[in-house]
């Protein structure tokens, strides 16, 4: 279920927060602020940049040194196994680092280029950076749902709120000190990292460039400089604090083609190609920079306007009024306050090593106890308001036994006659099959002796265990089977129609019988083969049988 929620990124020089609720496919905004700070560390951020409202259930963004983002191929496996890998992982990590650390993973959606493996994106940050965000968030009235990275809520605000197609998108959040960026091909996430250098990148050029101090270059890049290609400049300081400008561009573009270059090697696909760019974040608000960096990555490079689908008719005037200054640096905080509020969203959770271990024990533990509980209390009124049934249950169960050891014993002696009943029908069977094939013989000789034409005469007789297909009897299931060989005199006209007549009243007498009869090659010998002892012919089989 959806839940409001806000989302706080807490930046270098400004702090953002958005509060709102996604539901019914869009978010509605109900708070926003921007909160400008020159302050050294988090813990002064958060004292001396507040939001104005109460934040309530928040979720707070990573990113910087103090956030590790990595990648591992793993086989499938199940979901229990998969914890168990980044387990190890982790203790790794931390154990290399010299430092507690707290992380949570997600798998990455499945790669077409990759198969029977699944890439698992490890999110790490250091305890003590978490310690100090939840201490700011709990001065400022906040309760904290959980830590994720910038760069992951940068994804949820492109799925959520960005125009998504077939194509590969960069998309950049360029904050004064750090840069989060993902790769997106579609929906999917590729590629999330995190890297330092953003905005400061110019500031620290220009001081250098003019020898003035850092607050004083910052006004400078905004008043003058610009990297737009081919401009022309005003004055002799707008050129020198372009060219100043030039240089950290560069280093820009730099970072922005190592992380394709870093996705082909970690991820493992080796023909990825960019179609797009989209930045956001204060550092994209510098003039002239998406067209710089279209000319350097030959690709088309635009803001990337994240609130121009979210509902903002809640918002007070000013707060609507300040939205649309900060929209571009407002988009991870976006993405935040979407993560924490729809149960849907891709996230990662990264929480407190103590306050894991309290949601664990409420959200398992305790319902594991009360359930135990329960499950006791249930046994024990159980056993008492059955013991009755219990007994009457033994008593029954005594008479079944006994009935069972009669019924086994019936069983056994049925079993015995049916063996010895099914001995004696085959005897049966092969008796009546030698008593029949006698009489079969017999009842053939009398009829030949009444009916066969004038002329034709039998030269030999002989009665066998035969099979024979056209006469429906298979191989394996013999029947007693007649065959004659006989002739006829030279000089009779129409041999074959005369034993068809004889083979027809053969057929009236005995019309249960099947039989056959086949011409010789001399054309004046035939063999005729007959039993009583074939299968019933089909209902739609011919009255008679004709030569074969």
């Amino acid at each position: 279920m959806a839940r409001v929620a806000t989302g706080v990124d807490i930046g270098s020089r400004t702090n953002k927060y958005v509060r709102g609720q996604y539901k019914g496919g869009k978010f509605v905004l109900s708070d926003f602020a921007v909160a400008p700070h020159s302050s050294g560390s988090i813990a002064q951020a958060w004292s001396s940049a507040e939001a104005g409202f109460k934040l309530g259930l928040a979720r707070v963004g990573l990113t910087g040194r103090d956030v590790n983002m990595r990648y591992t191929r793993v086989p499938r496996v199940p979901d229990w196994q998969l914890r168990k890998l980044m387990r190890f992982e982790v203790e790794e990590v931390g154990g290399s680092s010299g430092a507690a650390v707290a992380s949570d993973f997600n798998l990455l959606p499945a790669m077409p280029e990759i198969e029977d493996e699944d890439i698992v994106l490890l999110a790490l940050a250091r305890e003590s950076l978490l310690e100090e965000h939840q201490t700011g968030l709990a001065g400022a009235g906040g309760t904290l749902d959980a830590f994720s990275p910038c760069a992951v809520a940068l994804y949820n605000a492109w799925t959520h709120f960005g125009v998504v197609e077939d194509e590969t998108v960069l998309i950049a959040n360029i904050g004064h000190e750090n840069l989060d960026v993902i790769l997106v091909r579609g929906p999917d996430l590729l590629f999330a990292r995190n890297l330092t250098g953003g905005g400061r990148l110019f500031d620290d050029a220009i001081a250098e460039r003019f020898g003035v101090s850092a607050q004083r270059a910052e006004e400078l890049k905004i008043d003058l400089a610009t990297l737009e290609p081919g401009a022309r400049h005003r004055s002799a300081d707008q050129e020198k604090a372009s060219r100043a400008a030039l240089a950290a561009g560069g280093q820009l573009l730099s970072l922005l083609q190592s992380t394709v270059m870093f996705c082909k090697s970690q991820v493992k696909i080796s023909n990825l190609r960019v179609d797009r760019v989209l930045l956001c974040g204060g550092g994209a608000a510098l003039a002239g920079l998406p067209k710089y960096l279209s000319s350097g990555l030959g690709v088309p490079v635009e803001p990337f306007d994240a609130f121009r689908v979210v509902d903002t008719s809640s918002l007070a005037p000013e707060a609507a009024e300040k939205l649309e200054e900060y929209k571009l640096e407002a988009v991870v905080a976006l993405g935040l306050a979407t993560m924490a509020s729809d149960p849907d969203a891709y996230g990662i959770e990264i929480l407190p090593a103590k306050l894991r271990a309290r949601r664990e024990f409420v959200g398992g533990t305790v319902w594991a106890l009360a359930a135990g509980v329960a499950a006791l209390a249930f046994l024990g009124w159980s056993a008492y308001s059955n013991k009755t049934a219990l007994d009457a249950a033994k008593t029954e169960l005594a008479s079944l036994d006994s009935r069972l050891r009669r019924g086994r014993e019936t069983h056994r002696k049925t079993e015995e006659h049916l063996k010895q009943a099914a001995a004696l029908a085959v005897d049966a069977s092969k008796l009546q099959a030698v008593a029949g094939s006698g009489a079969q013989l017999a009842s053939l000789v009398e009829q030949i002796e009444a009916e066969l034409p004038d002329g034709f005469w039998v030269e030999s007789m002989a009665s066998e265990w035969r099979f024979d297909e056209q006469m429906r009897i298979k191989r394996g299931e013999e029947r007693p089977m007649v065959r004659i060989n006989g002739r006829a005199r030279e000089g009779i006209e129409s041999i074959s129609a005369a034993l068809d007549g004889y083979v027809e009243r053969l057929h009236k007498r005995f019309p249960n019988a099947a039989l056959a009869w086949r011409p010789g090659a001399s054309g004046d010998k035939f063999t005729l083969d007959f039993t009583l002892f074939a299968p019933p012919a089909p209902a739609d089989a011919a009255a008679a049988p004709t030569a074969q």
